[in-house]
């Protein structure tokens, strides 16, 4: 991981994972964590954000043998969505899922690269219900824990691999 001072914005310390997504050994043991704490689960869907989330939960949903679900960036999705706002450290943004994206009660696991203000990470459990879908865990590979993120996403239960 490195430090990115003042990116997207100054005052704001971006963590930076791509040397992490470099190095294959690295990669693997990252989407390694990930498929440990899942395995044993009933799990219909992984569900990632837009845009690193991707890469680890659809890896992760390839080794289950599970659907993956892209939360992403509002106006990104060609059919209709669900719609949910909600703020970053550094702003407002809106998220949106396919309408039809999960059957109601699918059991899924959302999974992200990071957890900080936890804005979009609440966002994108309001789309997991507004569609019906039973949000297991939320999974991040990194926790800014002086962000105090997990507290947005109460009741859901919130593993982070790597804690800052």
């Amino acid at each position: 991981m490195r430090d990115v001072p003042d990116f997207p914005k100054k005052g704001i310390v971006f963590k930076d994972i791509t040397p992490l997504l470099s190095d294959h050994a690295l990669f693997r043991a990252s989407i390694d964590l990930f498929l440990e704490r899942c395995r044993g689960k009933e799990i219909d869907k992984i569900v990632g954000i837009d845009a690193r989330g991707f890469l680890f939960g659809s890896a992760v949903a390839y080794e289950l043998g599970v659907g993956f679900v892209p939360i992403r960036k509002r106006g990104k999705l060609p059919y209709k969505t669900e719609i949910a706002k909600y703020s970053l450290e550094y702003g407002q943004a809106e998220m949106e899922m396919h309408i039809d994206a999960m059957i109601a009660g699918e059991r899924v696991i959302l999974v992200d690269d990071l957890l900080a203000t936890g804005g979009t990470s609440a966002a994108a459990a309001t789309l997991i219900r507004k569609v019906g879908g039973r949000l297991l865990e939320a999974q991040f590979l990194i926790e800014l824990e002086f962000l105090n993120g997990r507290k947005q996403l109460d009741p859901t239960p919130v593993i982070s691999f790597l804690k800052y």
